[in-house]
């Protein structure tokens, strides 16, 4: 069986206010041609369709023509979509049985009928436009760990999840008598998952769990939520994160995929990366060693005005601060181009135990912006830059007050 493994569209996202559909349009082209191209038995999307819960009627819209024009580059190719974190499971599922008209299948949540869980909703079979069975898929939506049912009375909180993927395996397995591939779906974050570009403040607050928890008896585990493709340590191939076809910060530098993947009975999953264009790709100037803000500032006027680009500026600051005026020359100089100024990124000398924190005068207040003074106080408090999604809702924050 061929499959394409994708995931973490967030679809809708923007970037320091820039609309960002003309490159999530130009990623669904891809997929639709991509499918064409390889002719999958199956695609699988593994969470975080949306970036939103409650996305704009135009991105969901752009969603509804992209999965149609996937559905018509591979009419006989059976889809099943989950959801993620970022999704409403209701608003994700609520035109469900208009899907399955196009072979496709979405599952949003756990369905419950009081205590009972219907398990049969997550178990898809994989059917060729013949009605023959070529596998089966478990399509588990993302659930907060402590969320997940008790199957049994007596089950211990912490071991719900464990056995709730695990049931959902042996219900398979009563049912596969011949050995078809079983392809299970999940997003979250399996512990060993490397994470470039997402500091550790904030990957230390997910819940991680270990990959024997996702229980035994797939020969493929398609997972969401991780943004880098990666298979996981351990899984002898069996375990992978397809990834997010585009960048949703600066920091994530890498080549961004799909995954085609092809299973065949007693071999290991023999994955095919295929890259995915984007023709806005997040760039920082000068380039990875920051400079004093007149010389990246310079960087920008050089930039080419015809490159279309996601543009940050790299800053060295060593006990000074930016001038209030500093974004206002700096979007001066895009002016004109087709890139698209977002930010500064400053950087600052690491501070030590001896150097303490220095108090800001009111006139430097009055001075800096305030989005400037939040920073400093994080870095004299926590002893590190504020990370970017941070710096980015603090900013829109203050610009909706």
């Amino acid at each position: 069986m061929k499959l394409l493994h994708t995931s973490d569209w967030h679809l809708g996202q923007m970037l320091y206010n820039y609309d960002r559909s003309a490159e999530q349009q130009a990623f669904l082209e891809q997929l639709a041609d991509i499918v064409a191209t390889e002719r999958p038995d199956l695609m699988v999307v593994s969470g975080d369709v949306y970036h939103q819960s409650a996305p704009s009627a135009a991105v969901q819209r752009m969603y509804i023509e992209g999965m149609l024009k996937v559905h018509e580059a591979c009419p006989e190719m059976e889809v099943v979509v989950t959801a993620g974190n970022h999704d409403s499971s209701a608003k994700l599922e609520v035109d469900g049985s208009l899907w399955r008209h196009f072979r496709v299948h979405v599952v949003g949540n756990l369905e419950r009928t009081g205590e009972a869980v219907n398990l049969e909703k997550h178990i898809i079979e994989v059917r060729a436009v013949d009605g023959q069975l070529s596998g089966y898929v478990v399509a588990v939506p993302h659930v907060y760990p402590q969320n997940f049912p008790a199957l049994e009375a007596d089950t211990p909180r912490e071991e719900r999840q464990a056995r709730f993927f695990q049931a959902l395996l042996d219900k398979v397995k009563e049912r596969n008598k011949e050995a078809l591939p079983v392809v299970l779906m999940a997003h979250l974050a399996v512990g060993g998952a490397e994470m470039p570009g997402r500091d550790e403040a904030s990957a230390g607050g997910m819940d991680y769990v270990p990959l024997q928890d996702l229980g035994e008896g797939y020969d493929y585990l398609a997972l969401g939520h991780i943004h880098c493709p990666q298979d996981m340590p351990g899984s002898g191939g069996r375990a992978r994160y397809a990834g997010s076809p585009l960048p949703t910060s600066f920091d994530e530098q890498y080549p961004h995929s799909v995954s085609i993947v092809e299973l065949e009975k007693g071999l290991p999953p023999c994955v095919h990366p295929v890259e995915i264009f984007n023709p806005l790709p997040c760039l920082t100037l000068p380039g990875k060693e920051p400079v004093p803000f007149e010389e990246a500032l310079q960087a920008l006027a050089d930039f080419l005005p015809a490159q279309p680009a996601y543009l940050r500026l790299n800053v060295l600051l060593d006990n000074a601060y930016l001038a209030p005026d500093c974004n206002e020359r700096a979007f001066e100089a895009a002016r004109g181009k087709a890139c698209k100024y977002c930010y500064i990124k400053v950087n600052r000398p690491p501070k030590t135990a001896e150097d303490g924190g220095r108090s800001l005068s009111i006139q430097e207040m009055q001075e800096i912006s305030p989005l400037e003074i939040a920073r400093q106080y994080y870095l004299a408090t926590e002893g590190q830059e504020m990370d970017e999604e941070l710096c980015r809702l603090l900013q829109e924050a203050i610009e909706k007050k």
